[in-house]
């Protein structure tokens, strides 16, 4: 028989030196996977840091948007409470000069409550006389829902006093109306004061019928 010979076959040197290349290629994959595995941690720990930080930047704005709102809210208190203090003094005499001829104020910031003692309404002012009710809303800037809320203010109103006969009108006293406001408040029916200068003026178009509930 001929003799067999095995060609091109590996001699042991090259497969020992094979053998060395991927003993070192897996330590280096050995040696990069745990530098991914401590920039993975670093990564997990910036995260954090930016979390707690994005939460405590959250917490410092929403202090920051309720110390504004209260001040913002104790502004308007203020510019309201002047607005009252300049309507209430004079606003008896202003509608007598209609001819309801009211005694005086009936009640400021007088308060409806349902019948489990919550707040349903609150009327800034309020004018009585045997044969009116007048309700008086006092803004320092007028808006629009602040006429639709009276509007809904006057309805309940009317309901609480479903079983008094006397009619009940309405009035919106403002230090700032515009010309719009003013005009819608006067389609609603309402009765409008107006701020000049330190006095309230109340100016009555040709035309005008206030409206009653």
């Amino acid at each position: 028989m001929p003799e067999t010979q095995t060609a091109n076959a590996p001699s042991f040197e090259s497969v020992w030196a094979l053998m060395q290349e991927n003993a070192v290629q897996m330590q280096e994959n050995a040696v990069q996977m745990q530098e991914n595995a401590v920039q993975m941690q670093e990564l997990r720990e910036n995260l954090k840091e930016t979390e707690r930080v994005i939460k405590e930047s959250q917490r410092e704005t929403d202090k920051s948007i309720k110390i504004l709102s209260e001040q913002m809210g104790g502004l308007h208190n203020k510019f309201g409470e002047m607005a009252e203090h300049l309507v209430a003094p004079g606003i008896v005499e202003r509608f007598n000069n209609l001819g309801y001829h009211f005694d005086g104020i009936a009640d400021r910031g007088f308060k409806i409550l349902d019948e489990k003692r919550n707040l349903k309404t609150e009327i800034d002012i309020l004018l009585e006389n045997g044969d009116y009710i007048l309700a008086v809303e006092v803004k320092a800037d007028v808006k629009i829902n602040d006429i639709e809320h009276h509007v809904k203010r006057l309805e309940i109103l009317r309901k609480q006093r479903n079983k008094d006969s006397r009619k009940i009108r309405g009035a919106i006293a403002g230090a700032i109306f515009q010309p719009n406001i003013k005009e819608m408040a006067l389609e609603n029916g309402f009765y409008v004061l107006e701020q000049t200068g330190d006095t309230m003026k109340m100016d009555i178009p040709v035309g005008f019928k206030p409206k009653e509930w």
